[in-house]
């Protein structure tokens, strides 16, 4: 049997892009930083999302059945700290510049791109839940450094300039 520590340790070694995942309804915006988010097909362009089930916010992503994925590029840090941190989703939201696409679902500005997603199937899975997200809108922007965690750190990936 494999161990919880176990597999949380081997784990941190598969580097991971760093996500805001956000969500928006009746009961307000509501988002948390993600690591486990993967393409599922590109036809139709659709998206898997886990989600655990323990989170505060969980339910409003369940009700709302929309999401944005906002991929972090490395001036993102303090978001992705944030959107993990005990403060409430009024106050994460200060931080950052927020607009929508097409689902209304908190799309960050200057992320290095958001997919703004339908929630199609919702899967529990243990601890987890998987929600398999249809892609609705997809904005890129022009930053060229994305945020990964590796080894329980952040570490910035993409071109360095040369001078």
């Amino acid at each position: 049997m494999i161990e919880a520590t176990d597999f949380k340790n081997a784990m941190s070694l598969l580097t991971s892009a760093v996500n805001v995942v956000t969500t928006a309804g009746a009961s307000g915006r509501h988002g948390f930083t993600a690591s486990a988010v993967c393409s599922v097909t590109d036809t139709p362009p659709t998206l898997l999302v886990c989600m655990n089930k323990a989170s505060r916010s969980h339910e409003y992503f369940v009700e709302n059945k929309i999401l944005t994925v906002n991929v972090l590029g490395s001036q993102h840090e303090n978001i992705s700290n944030v959107f993990s941190s005990k403060m409430n989703s009024e106050q994460r939201f200060k931080h950052g510049v927020w607009t929508e696409l097409k689902t209304g679902a908190p799309v960050l500005k200057d992320a290095l791109v958001n997919f703004d997603c339908a929630i199609d199937q919702i899967q529990a899975v243990g601890t987890h839940t998987i929600f398999i997200c249809r892609i609705v809108a997809i904005r890129q922007s022009q930053h060229e450094h994305g945020l990964v965690y590796f080894n329980r750190a952040y570490h910035q990936v993409g071109e360095v300039e040369v001078a």
